[in-house]
């Protein structure tokens, strides 16, 4: 693995993604001999080069609109709309993009009210959100005005110190927008008067979003003396050791498990030593589930991995190994991969096994988990700290995966003899042939493929498989888009 490539970033990152100068000019000249719009390829691999994207919070209390508001930002019916508090969702995290420009967006729509009381709910989703965010979204409902919790969610945002854009929502016609006017008082700027049911007024507030947001977040992944300790995120669902796992690591009580879901806050960050280096260890414990808490748990279960993973570059997935895999297993492994993190699997509880237990655990683990095959894995205990010496390298795999960049020339050369012998399904009569690509991103590695014409689902997971057995990339998820070219191009001799 000496050839990897790890590379450190250049001036001319932005433009190039991670190709250098010479190497982008080259990749551009086999462009233009094949047929490719230029612009399109540059647009392309710019698109395949940015960093972690930069990531947008809509906070306010409930049934102000914000779910309403989420799905308008990423232009599709995906966040769970309902005229009660209480509503969970899968997933809080969803990517946007607005006047050529692409960010996160979290989105704080599930409650918890009968449990913490209104105040302290919106109080705890707001903290978990403003975490993980560059810049937010203050939604308020213009018909009602300014009310208690409202202010108390401002008291929040002053701490934070983010940028904040202030959407009055509920304003449908001219007539609302003199409710509008009156969130001046909040103190957060100007109130920008929206209706997200019909979209009015929504452009001028993501123009103030893109003002508000950093062209990219800043960059501190990497090693000591670039960004610090490297981020691990140790995250699973409730009640699977988290807690027990770090104080274990940490030699010491770090963390201190709540019994109740979602009201307190134990300490972030944890600097610990392992193995000779010093981590920072992103902690997601502390959210226990009780039965009639269920709905709400999970939510703030949810949202706090989400902001966790955001932080991190590695992420620690801990799974009960004594407890089938569940559905919420899943969805973290999921949340991971899209997130785009390195990742490690721990199989916690692992003395507790008897050998039938083990036996159908493997089986499990081959068909819920079989399209995470990459990632390492190790079998711990957190109660008796067996195998947590493996916990360290099966890290630094992960991230030496995450970090590994394919000279285009070499990609190139492995792509020609995969295509030769390999060639894709003929169909309708043509068969598309993948014609050249470049690795135009790490952190996690992300692939553009240019080809003649569509490339099937099945065979960019046939590619993205040899790539694996060819480079490596444990540990870590690969991100392949595939551009077509385009039928005036073809023609070009």
């Amino acid at each position: 693995m000496n050839d990897h490539i790890h590379s450190e970033g250049s001036p001319d990152g932005h433009d190039h993604g991670e190709l250098g100068d010479a190497e982008y000019a080259e990749f551009m000249e086999l462009a233009a001999e094949e047929g490719f719009d230029l612009e399109d390829v540059e647009g392309a691999i710019e698109a395949a080069g940015h960093g972690p994207l930069p990531v947008l919070a809509v906070v306010g209390r409930p049934n102000v609109g914000k779910s309403t508001l989420v799905n308008r930002i990423i232009g599709r019916r995906e966040a769970v709309v309902e005229d009660k508090p209480g509503v969970t969702r899968d997933r809080v995290t969803y990517e946007a993009e607005w006047a050529g420009r692409r960010f996160k967006v979290v989105d704080t729509g599930g409650w918890e009210q009968d449990v913490l009381g209104i105040d302290a709910s919106v109080a705890a989703q707001a903290e978990y959100a403003i975490e993980a965010a560059d810049a937010v979204v203050f939604v308020v409902d213009a018909k009602v005005g300014a009310t208690d919790t409202d202010e108390a969610v401002v008291r929040l945002l002053r701490k934070a110190g983010k940028p904040v854009v202030l959407c009055a929502n509920k304003v449908d016609g001219p007539s609302g927008e003199a409710d509008a006017t009156y969130l001046w008082s909040l103190g957060l700027g100007e109130p920008h008067p929206v209706s997200a049911l019909h979209g009015r007024g929504t452009g001028d507030m993501l123009d103030a979003v893109l003002e508000a947001l950093p062209e990219a977040p800043e960059q501190t992944f990497g090693g000591a003396g670039i960004g610090g300790p490297r981020r691990i995120a140790l995250i699973g669902r409730p009640n699977v050791g988290k807690s027990s796992l770090l104080n274990k690591v940490a030699n010491e009580e770090r963390v201190v498990v709540n019994e109740l879901a979602g009201t307190t806050r134990d300490p972030v960050d944890e600097l610990i030593e392992l193995g000779g280096v010093t981590w920072k260890f992103v902690d997601t414990a502390g959210i226990r589930k009780r039965v009639h808490l269920q709905q709400g748990a999970d939510y703030y279960a949810s949202l706090r991995t989400a902001a966790a993973v955001e932080k991190a570059e590695v992420a620690v997935i801990l799974i009960d190994a004594s407890e089938s895999i569940s559905v919420q297993d899943q969805r973290i492994v999921t949340m991971a991969v899209e997130a785009g993190r390195a990742m490690v699997i721990a199989y916690n509880k692992w003395d507790t096994l008897d050998e039938e237990r083990r036996y159908y655990l493997e089986r499990e683990i081959e068909t819920e988990f079989g399209q995470v095959a990459w990632a390492p894995r190790v079998n711990v205990s957190a109660r008796t700290g067996r195998h947590m010496e493996k916990l360290v390298p099966a890290i630094e795999t992960a991230l030496a995966g995450w970090e590994t960049r394919v000279p285009t020339g070499r990609l190139n050369a492995f792509l020609g003899e995969l295509v030769a012998a390999h060639p894709h399904p003929i169909r309708g009569g043509k068969q598309p042939r993948i014609l050249f690509g470049t690795q135009a991103g790490t952190k996690p590695p992300r692939f553009v493929l240019f080809a003649s014409g569509f490339i099937e689902a099945g065979y960019r997971r046939f590619i993205e498989r040899r790539l694996r057995e060819e480079f490596g990339f444990e540990g870590t998820p690969i991100h392949i888009s595939v551009r077509v070219r385009e039928k005036r191009g073809s023609k070009k001799k």
